[in-house]
């Protein structure tokens, strides 16, 4: 095995994307050097294709050599291989939790976002409906916690950088109002916590130039 001097970790993904972001996120925040590698999606590399043949996308891990693909994959890797900063419980049952909602922000939630901000006229009204109630599942899970885990950044908050962090800019560009003060207080109020920690706040692509990406996106 290699020592912590001999580790070579690398990191395939793309800027603008969430899921290659939870990754960068999760390593800043236990520490780990690691080398990044931005990939053009329209024109993938050979290690791209070579690390993940079957899904061919981003982020890819190489640890050592040894690839993991799937960003919540990835991130539990991440947890085992360096202890510190543990993104999960050592509670079995909060343990399985974290992935339940891990999961759900990826199958459920952000899916209906992302489609209430790209939909177009004929199918905006239930696609922003779709959305509401997915917040409305968020709102009522975080409670008056300060993280979804409790006290500490866990999984659960790295999986929901698209909440914390992208959904702001995408409504803005779609000109809606889905996540607000007003209408789910207690996700906006985790969503300032979350983008204020100083990892967090460090690892997050420039706001300016996400949003010129995906106001460009738009207008395709």
């Amino acid at each position: 095995m290699a020592t912590a001097n001999q580790e070579e970790v690398r990191l395939l993904g793309k800027w603008a994307s969430p899921f290659s972001n939870r990754i960068d996120l999760a390593l800043k925040l236990k520490g780990v050097p690691y080398k990044y590698f931005e990939e053009n999606l329209a024109n993938k590399s050979d290690d791209l294709l070579k690390y993940n043949p079957v899904y061919k996308k981003v982020p890819i891990l190489v640890h050592n050599g040894n690839p993991i693909a799937e960003s919540l994959i990835i991130l539990e890797y991440i947890d085992e291989t360096w202890k510190n900063n543990p993104l999960l419980s050592e509670d079995p049952y909060e343990r399985a939790l974290a992935r339940f909602w891990s999961k759900t922000l990826d199958d459920k939630i952000l899916s209906a976002i992302w489609n209430a901000c790209w939909s177009d006229e004929k199918g905006r009204e239930k696609a922003v409906e779709e959305a509401l109630e997915a917040l409305k599942i968020l709102e009522d899970e975080i409670k008056d916690k300060k993280f979804f885990g409790g006290e500490t950044l866990g999984l659960v908050d790295i999986a929901a950088n698209f909440i914390g962090y992208w959904v702001y800019i995408l409504q803005e560009i779609a000109g809606l109002e889905l996540l607000t003060l007003e209408k789910f207080p207690k996700v906006y109020k985790w969503s300032q916590e979350f983008i204020n920690h100083p990892v967090i706040k460090e690892g997050l692509p420039p706001r300016d130039e996400l949003f010129a990406f995906f106001k460009a996106s738009a207008s395709k």
